[in-house]
C-alpha cells in the first residue's frame, strides 16, 4: 500500500470505455509525517475521495481487485481515506 495526498483531478474525455464513469485523481505518495516523496500518480477513486485528502493507493494487481474493477485496465486505485498517521518514535 502507498500512502498518499490527493493533489488534483484528471478529466479524459477519451479513454477506454471501461473507464467510463470512473474518477480519475492525481496523487501524491507522501511520508507517514506528510513529507511528499516520489513521483505522482494517477489512481481510480473507489472510496470518493477528496482534494487534499490523505488516502491508501493499492497498485499492480491488487489495484484491480478493488471494489467492482477486475476487467478494468488500471494500475492504482484509491481504496481508503486516511483519519490519522501514529508512529511509533521510541526506536
Amino acid at each position: 500500500m502507498i500512502l498518499a495526498k490527493v493533489v488534483g483531478t484528471v478529466v479524459a474525455t477519451r479513454k477506454d470505455d471501461r473507464l467510463v464513469g470512473s474518477k480519475l485523481l492525481l496523487v501524491q505518495p507522501v511520508s507517514p509525517d506528510g513529507e511528499a516523496h516520489g513521483a505522482s500518480l494517477v489512481a481510480v477513486d473507489t472510496v470518493d475521495a477528496g482534494a487534499a485528502e490523505t488516502v491508501l493507493v493499492v497498485s499492480g494487481s491488487s489495484a484491480r481487485m478493488a471494489a467492482g474493477l477486475t476487467d478494468r485496465p488500471i494500475d492504482a486505485a484509491i481504496v481508503g481515506i486516511v483519519d490519522a498517521v501514529d508512529t511509533d518514535d521510541a526506536a
